[in-house]
């Protein structure tokens, strides 16, 4: 055992986004002691090691269970990369990358990759029926107040873009990624700062309410402008943990 934590050995996948990501992160001269042309010195190279899972400026990849970075609030990334540092969000490899970086470190990753401004992937075609499409749309306009459930726009904004510093948007992510979280929140795999609002509206939430919310989110346009919004353009139903007042 080489440490004070014990990992699961990662699969053949899995190696490559590890390597690149401790090779970047030590900087030049530090992760082989081989005279070799070194990479710049800058944060654009070092979040390089992001890309295989997360896309070349935070775009997203292929993969559905890996979300888009770029354009998200600040605070909220770097939340994130406490979160996994920390571990409050379970996942081995990102739990095992980031154990070691100093706040300021994730700060300037985070201010980076939110001031990325990829364009969003296209739609995805819902497979869902129409009266789940209507729950969903529902849920996200008006909430459902006798089940204590609000608007999804009375947090994330009309426009779904979040708000600074700490509500994400929820445009250009994958319907089993959603699905995925909204799991996570209402069995507590997921958590956040207290009072954690998400998981009190999600322990709220059906598998159907789920399936729709997952299906209409992932299968809207992107609006024209998809910056979360300033902080106090709108309030929130109830305080948020994440969400500084």
């Amino acid at each position: 055992m080489t440490g004070p934590r014990r990992h699961r050995k990662p699969t053949a996948g899995r190696w490559l986004p590890i390597a690149l990501f401790v090779s970047a992160l030590l900087g030049p001269g530090e992760a082989s002691a081989q005279p070799a042309e070194h990479a710049p010195d800058t944060i654009e190279a070092r979040v390089l090691a992001c890309a295989p899972c997360h896309g070349a400026v935070g775009e997203g990849t292929s993969n559905a269970y890996f979300p888009r970075l770029a354009g998200k609030p600040a605070g909220y990334l770097f939340n994130q990369l406490v979160a996994f540092r920390n571990g409050r969000r379970h996942y081995p490899p990102m739990n095992y990358l980031l154990e070691y970086l100093p706040e300021d470190y994730l700060k300037v990753m985070a201010d980076y990759f939110a001031a990325q401004k990829p364009p969003l992937p296209p739609p995805a075609v819902p497979d869902v029926s129409k009266d789940m499409l209507a729950l969903g749309e529902r849920l996200i306009r008006q909430g459902d107040p006798e089940r204590q459930i609000p608007a999804c726009s009375s947090c994330h904004g009309p426009a779904l873009a979040g708000m600074e510093p700490g509500i994400p948007g929820l445009l250009g992510l994958r319907a089993a990624y959603i699905s995925a979280q909204l799991g996570a929140w209402r069995y507590g795999t997921r958590t956040a700062n207290a009072p954690d609002c998400m998981q009190i509206v999600a322990g709220h939430l059906t598998e159907d309410d789920v399936k729709a919310l997952a299906a209409v989110l992932a299968s809207k346009p992107a609006q024209p402008d998809t910056a979360p919004a300033r902080k106090g353009t709108f309030g929130l139903p109830f305080a948020c943990g994440s969400q500084p007042q």
